[in-house]
């Protein structure tokens, strides 16, 4: 999924699911970030003081990609959580690593991750660990059928369109693009972007032979509901409590926004979301603040805010509100998920990650 969902949908989701706009905000923003956050490095104060913080996602052409170590730390608990092929916790497989680490839709593996998220909630980062949870929660749709690691399981021959999307012609120049760069069986690199499309209806043969359909606007609708009806259980703070989701009439407008923004480029996409938005499309949103989003060092981003300028000695000014700044938080909180996730949730499913 790219910023149109991670971020404009998650927020509507959040809002929907009962939490106000601030809030909405910042769960809404850190889904995103989990995909911009690129950088590892150490920050380095002028009183002396040092903050390490980890990344969460990395360019798809970077070479940290080709490290099985960087696969398990970063793919792995962010973008493709493993699905235990589809199977309990308690349940004995005996299948092979790779069918335990697929990525499945709301696998049991991403259920426990919503109730430890849920169970969690006196952490001073806990809105942006929901954040984040819900970008991983909502990418086992978008994702399903991947690993995140490089595998002959996800390679992708005879791609097709179902749709009248004419995007195969539109994309010849760039197909031809990733032919010649040899793109790694990665994730689903070699199925370009067309797994977080949410106009898009399509087909491929996956690395066994297999045919695959997928119905992407389904496939995100549903993804949509059942993150607001986590949303809904971390206002209940119950993981149990019997919720409703979306309403039956939002989630056809999501529908028809999936289908009706049918730009290729994902940025373009989310301007168009940010505008019906602001302009009423969910009448409960009406009166919310313009939602924007910011990164990097540009002014107004959370990393700005929280550590300002950098200098020519790249330190930063230690400023007072650091430590419960978002950028903090938000980085505290992909800290505690990659832990939980890889030392905590998934060996109970008999999976060892780095």
């Amino acid at each position: 999924m790219q910023i149109d969902f991670h971020h404009a949908v998650t927020y509507v989701t959040a809002r929907l699911a009962g939490f106000d706009p601030d809030r909405a905000r910042i769960i809404a923003h850190a889904a995103q970030y989990v995909d911009d956050a690129t950088e590892d490095d150490l920050i380095k104060f002028k009183n002396g003081a040092l903050f390490k913080r980890i990344c969460s996602s990395h360019k798809m052409y970077s070479f940290d990609n080709m490290r099985t170590l960087d696969s398990h730390r970063t793919w792995l608990p962010f973008h493709f959580l493993p699905g235990n092929d589809g199977k309990a916790a308690e349940t004995v497989h005996q299948g092979k690593f790779i069918d335990k680490i697929v990525c499945r839709p709301d696998s049991f593996v991403a259920q426990d991750l919503v109730r430890l998220t849920i169970q969690q909630q006196d952490r001073p980062y806990a809105l942006h660990r929901l954040g984040v949870t819900m970008h991983v929660y909502a990418d086992t749709w978008a994702h399903q059928g991947f690993a995140g690691v490089l595998h002959d399981i996800n390679k992708t021959d005879h791609i097709d369109d179902l749709g009248n999307s004419g995007i195969l012609d539109r994309m010849k120049e760039k197909i031809l693009h990733f032919a010649e760069q040899a793109v790694p069986p990665l994730g689903h690199g070699q199925a370009f972007t067309f797994p977080d499309m949410p106009y898009l209806k399509w087909r491929y043969e996956n690395g066994r032979g297999k045919e695959i359909t997928r119905n992407n606007t389904e496939d995100f609708v549903e993804a949509a509901h059942r993150m607001c009806m986590a949303m809904q259980r971390y206002l209940a703070k119950d993981a149990d409590a019997p919720v409703n989701g979306l309403s039956s009439d939002n989630r056809d407008k999501i529908k028809t926004m999936f289908e009706k923004f049918d730009d290729e480029d994902g940025d373009e996409r989310h301007k168009k979301w940010l505008q019906a938005i602001a302009k009423g499309a969910f009448p409960e949103l009406r009166d919310d603040p313009p939602l924007t989003y910011v990164i990097g060092e540009n002014e107004g981003s959370w990393k700005h805010e929280s550590l300002g300028t950098v200098d020519e000695e790249q330190r930063y000014p230690y400023p007072a509100g650091f430590l419960g700044s978002n950028w903090k938080f938000f980085h505290d909180a992909i800290q505690a998920h990659r832990f939980q996730v890889i030392h905590e949730i998934l060996p109970k499913y008999g999976i060892c990650a780095a």
